[in-house]
């Protein structure tokens, strides 16, 4: 499967991920081609962010909801809650900060939808063991000295941050190599070995005010924000 292709596939299962009528912030969102995929399919409200001004401006002449701008940063300006989805496909290994990054994802958004390439994959293993490099593939196409992921990751190391930050995986799909699909819960080591990349489907667990005897003031007991 070439590496246009294995997009595609993600982004069929991002769009069965979301319910119609929704209003989406696609994060990295190049030239619009998942918006224009999500608005004629779901009949999504969308609004994008891209880092390049040139695949910005494409996807403004196409006339999408989009911004230039750098997520790292520019997040921050958006209130919270102002979209149902927020989409951050093959961009998280590339962030500097992506603890931070799914933070803000589901502080802007009521559900996040993140997908990446898992650096877990049985080939990527094969490749380190035997030749003793960086590997290439057609989910990691770059060179060691031209990529612009900066973070490698598996899947077994995406749980454990979600779990740290009290996120709930709603729900997470494994893709093969050959894109075959399959559910990730029902065998975590498995999927880790043989998924190409993963969709996760992200949100808050629900906190109840705790009301404090010695004071009339309540507090949300959200972990996850205060360790923003």
């Amino acid at each position: 499967m070439n590496k246009i292709n294995s997009i595609r596939k993600d982004w069929k299962l991002i769009e069965s991920l979301i319910d119609h009528n929704s209003k989406i912030l696609d994060i990295g969102c190049g030239e619009g081609e998942l918006i224009e995929q999500l608005e004629k399919n779901t009949n999504a409200k969308t609004h994008g962010i891209e880092i390049n001004s040139q695949l910005a401006k494409k996807a403004i002449s196409k006339g999408y909801s989009v911004v230039q701008g750098d997520a790292e940063t520019d997040l921050s300006q958006y209130s919270n809650n102002s979209f149902d989805y927020v989409i951050l496909s093959q961009t998280l290994q590339a962030m500097i900060k992506p603890k931070n990054a799914l933070l803000e994802l589901l502080r802007i958004g009521g559900k996040a939808i993140v997908s990446f390439p898992n650096f877990g994959h049985w080939k990527i293993r094969i490749q380190l063991l035997f030749k003793g490099k960086m590997p290439v593939t057609n989910i990691l196409p770059y060179e060691w000295h031209d990529t612009p992921n900066i973070h490698f990751f598996t899947i077994k190391d995406f749980l454990s941050l979600c779990s740290e930050l009290n996120i709930v995986i709603e729900k997470s799909i494994g893709l093969s190599s050959s894109g075959k699909q399959f559910d990730i819960p029902n065998s975590i080591s498995a999927a880790n070995l043989i998924a190409h990349e993963a969709i996760f489907l992200l949100s808050y667990k629900s906190y109840e005010p705790i009301k404090l005897k010695s004071s009339k003031k309540s507090f949300v007991n959200n972990s996850a924000l205060a360790k923003q």
